[in-house]
């Protein structure tokens, strides 16, 4: 009886193995390619740098209690809109705007008077980087 039953199972199993060699593979998963990224723009430093200008400008407005210091939130929304045409680039526009704004905490607890010109230098080199990309490269 139990020389039966072990027969009985390994038929069993040789069908299956046999049924599982005999039945078409499945098709491998698709794989849709990422689209690829096209070149950096000849102003990505600028740009990066101006995001990264916004973020710190965004910490310490905020940091010093100044009025419009969600604009600059508003104006970096308005820049990745703009010029975070594809998500590797928004990635890359967000963290430099996360740099600056996680770049000054260490330095800037409180608002101090050093917090205070900092932004108006900020202010100044944002005002000069916005000039120099919209002359040298707007259309």
């Amino acid at each position: 009886m139990k020389r039966l039953l072990l027969a009985l199972c390994l038929a069993a199993l040789a069908t299956g193995a046999v049924a599982q060699q005999h039945r078409p593979a499945a098709p491998p998963p698709v794989r849709e390619e990422p689209t690829p990224e096209p070149p950096p723009a000849a102003y990505e430093p600028e740009l990066l740098r101006l995001a990264e200008v916004l973020g710190t400008l965004s910490f310490l407005t905020g940091l010093c209690e100044q009025r419009g210091s969600e604009s600059w939130q508003l104006r970096m929304a308005q820049l990745l809109d703009t010029e975070g045409t594809t998500v590797l680039r928004r990635e890359r526009l967000a963290g430099a705007y996360n740099r600056g704004y996680i770049g000054h905490q260490p330095a800037h607890r409180t608002c101090t008077e050093a917090s205070r010109l900092v932004i108006e230098r900020l202010i100044q080199q944002g005002q000069k980087l916005t000039r120099e990309l919209s002359i040298r490269y707007s259309g």
